[in-house]
């Protein structure tokens, strides 16, 4: 008898819903939606301002402002407080998502809400081009410059040392149509709010932010005295001087500068670690990091420290698409071309895994399966790199701390055969603990692409009979074309082998549904590329929740 198969929810197709807390994904298939705290972490990491695969930066962002709004109605202290700590403790890969909540906060109707968001802006606006997003988003959601905001810019600028403030006056001059001198001329900030420092140093700085001039620049910060004798067409040994003794960065030069190798080695000691991933490929386009040079060695040993990675909040995605720029030899816009230098490729390597946070191994049995179908194959987050490929990245990372670890690619069962496993699912021997990264996302890079099943993991352990204590899917959580829901599919592996595995599920798109049920503490979601990732999996594997 079929009838009671065709009625009973656990033998659900992905295309239909096996339990009534489940929504529609962009696929058609069914998944659960998330609660409007998780969805919150995901646009905070993730952002929503590129396209997935099924749906259009638009909606996506409309969507999650839609979620980002009802959280500062319902508790806006919370919602404020996560946005801040998300950007302060760098486990994003961009602030803008952050910059963008403070605005929508800011915007609320709630004026509860409003006092929040601007409250957080010192902590998330934590340089000028930071703050010059943060009042060009709220203007643009339709805020007016009213007291709040002027009195958050005000205690923007009030709450950095006049050396901090001058070093944010050369570096960031302006950004989205605003700059410091219009920012101060409409919230007026205070000289004497500036505790324990000579009011009249922050006056003069103050001037010369907003008027460009001063009557005696002798009074001026000692940077912005350097910055403007730079800026004067010096003569390139005065220009690499005034670099050494003042720690000028690369904005506050004139543009001609950057294409000379002297001034880039000049610059190298003091570098923003992000300012170095970025210029990597210029800095040995021009010549500044020749084979076996000082000046080689140089960034390598800083691309080694993991610590200063971690203080200057470096985020492994930006390494990850730095390594990817730099590896192909070629500028994101195609224009200049280098020869990479196989010393830095490999520090590159090493800081990617060292910009995660640094686990224990668990001793559990690890089957981890990245989804490598059709709509894996867009680009994360609007980047240089697809989906798959940071799946493949991050793979390597629970390899390299679990000793048991066993990696999966799969798409659907219905898709092409692949030469190794069974239809829609094969070991990918090539993603291990001392793969590079390069190797891991070149291993996925060319498979045949297809539907998306994600309980094909589960499936493929308990058809191969592997004992697995954790699965780890990494996915856009679009399935649709298995016959049986993910979830169930672990329950199913749970009765049949009489292992209590769990499952984690690591999102890639800021969508708002997840493949886990979050009412079976087995079963956990997780963000992709946040930093904290792998310490949250250690510890749910280990069972500290």
């Amino acid at each position: 008898m079929k009838y009671p198969v065709l009625t009973n929810p656990r033998d659900a197709p992905q295309s239909a819903p096996a339990d009534p807390r489940q929504v529609k994904n962009g696929a058609g298939g069914y998944a659960f939606e998330l609660d409007r705290w998780a969805r919150l972490d995901r646009l905070l990491i993730l952002g929503s301002d590129a396209p997935t695969y099924y749906a259009s930066a638009r909606d996506l962002t409309k969507e999650n402002c839609d979620n980002l709004t009802a959280c500062f109605a319902l508790n806006p202290t919370r919602t404020a407080a996560t946005i801040a700590a998300v950007s302060e403790d760098g486990r994003a890969p961009k602030n803008d998502p952050a910059i963008f909540a403070l605005a929508v906060g800011a915007n609320h109707a709630d004026p509860h809400a409003r006092s929040a968001a601007l409250a957080a802006v010192p902590r998330v606006c934590r340089t000028a081009s930071h703050l010059f997003a943060f009042v060009n988003a709220a203007t643009g959601l339709g805020r007016g410059w009213g007291r709040g905001l002027k009195r958050a810019v005000a205690a923007w600028y009030a709450a950095k040392s006049v050396d901090a403030l001058a070093l944010q006056g050369v570096k960031y001059r302006s950004r989205y149509g605003f700059d410091h001198a219009r920012l101060i001329r409409l919230s007026h900030p205070n000289p004497a709010d500036g505790a324990g420092e000579d009011k009249a140093e922050r006056d003069v700085l103050y001037r010369w932010l907003a008027n460009g001039s001063v009557p005696d620049e002798s009074r001026l910060p000692a940077i912005v005295r350097a910055h403007l004798e730079a800026m004067a067409a010096s003569p390139r040994k005065r220009l690499v001087k005034l670099i050494q003794a003042h720690r000028l960065p690369w904005e506050a030069l004139p543009t001609w500068a950057n294409a000379d190798p002297a001034v880039w080695r000049a610059m190298l000691p003091h570098l923003g670690a992000t300012a170095l991933l970025r210029n990597l490929g210029n800095m040995t386009r021009v010549g500044a990091l020749p084979p076996l040079s000082a000046a080689e060695a140089a960034a390598v040993d800083r691309l080694s420290d993991a610590a200063a990675l971690k203080k200057a909040r470096v985020h492994p995605l930006s390494v990850l698409l730095a390594q990817a720029v730099y590896r192909s030899g070629r500028g994101v816009q195609g224009k200049g071309t280098w020869e990479p230098s196989g010393r830095v490729t490999a520090a590159l390597d090493g800081a990617f895994r060292a910009a995660f946070d640094a686990v224990e191994p668990t001793g559990k049995r690890f089957l981890i399966g990245l989804d490598v179908s059709g709509s894996m194959g867009w680009s994360l987050a609007g980047t240089a790199i697809t989906c798959r490929e940071a799946a493949a990245a991050l793979a390597i990372v629970t390899a390299a701390t679990e000793p048991a670890c066993h990696v999966v690619g799969f798409t659907g069962a219905n898709g092409t055969r692949w030469r190794l496993g069974s239809p829609g699912v094969a070991p990918l021997p090539a993603v291990n603990a001392s793969a590079s990264v390069a190797a891991a996302v070149q291993a996925v890079t060319d498979l045949p692409f297809g539907p998306t099943d994600c309980a094909l993991p589960m499936l493929y352990a308990l058809e191969q009979r592997l004992a697995v204590d954790v699965f780890v899917v990494l996915t856009d959580n679009e399935t649709w074309c298995g016959a049986v829901h993910p979830a169930e599919a672990l329950r199913r592996y749970r009765r049949a082998t009489g292992i209590d595995a769990k499952l984690a599920v690591v999102g890639l798109t800021s969508t708002g549904f997840s493949i886990a049920d979050p009412k079976d503490p087995g079963m956990l979601d997780l963000v992709g590329f946040d930093t904290a990732t792998p310490t949250v999996l250690s510890r749910f594997a280990a069972g500290a929740f």
